[in-house]
């Protein structure tokens, strides 16, 4: 699954692909489904790359916070997602209501976020009843 990164306004999208493209990278832009604007990696950079992005997209989505805060009119507007890989391969789309997904964002990094998310969906898709405490529900790290 392709890594994408939503935008709200032009040129916050158009500023992350100029940092994409410095860097050598492929993308390709699409709308969402309900409102925004896609830019998709075409490859998955190494962990080093991924961080710098990570950084860069981070800062972008503070001016982005700052302008919408500046616009009453977006109020209605909050939106934020994650995707993950359920337990079967499949992809999906964890969609958080804004007041769980800024103190998320606040104090995780985007791959803590997606990891919590994921052992959620996990769980939820294979429930494991019983005792909390139990060895055979222990799995080495990865």
């Amino acid at each position: 699954m392709a890594t994408g990164y939503v935008f709200f306004e032009t040129d916050l999208r158009d500023r992350f692909v100029q940092v994409l493209a410095a860097r050598a990278l492929g993308c390709h832009l699409h709308d969402d489904e309900i409102e925004g604007l896609v830019v998709e990696l075409d490859g998955e950079p190494d962990d080093e790359l991924m961080e710098a992005l990570e950084g860069e997209y981070e800062a972008l989505m503070q001016e982005q916070m700052l302008r919408a805060e500046d616009r009453p009119d977006w109020g209605s507007h909050q939106v934020a997602s994650l995707e993950i890989t359920r337990a079967d391969g499949s992809p999906a789309t964890v969609r958080l209501p804004p007041a769980v997904a800024r103190p998320l964002l606040e104090h995780f990094s985007a791959e803590e976020a997606h990891a919590l998310v994921t052992a959620i969906a996990h769980s939820l898709e294979d429930p494991q009843d019983g005792p909390l405490c139990r060895r055979d529900l222990l799995r080495p790290q990865d």
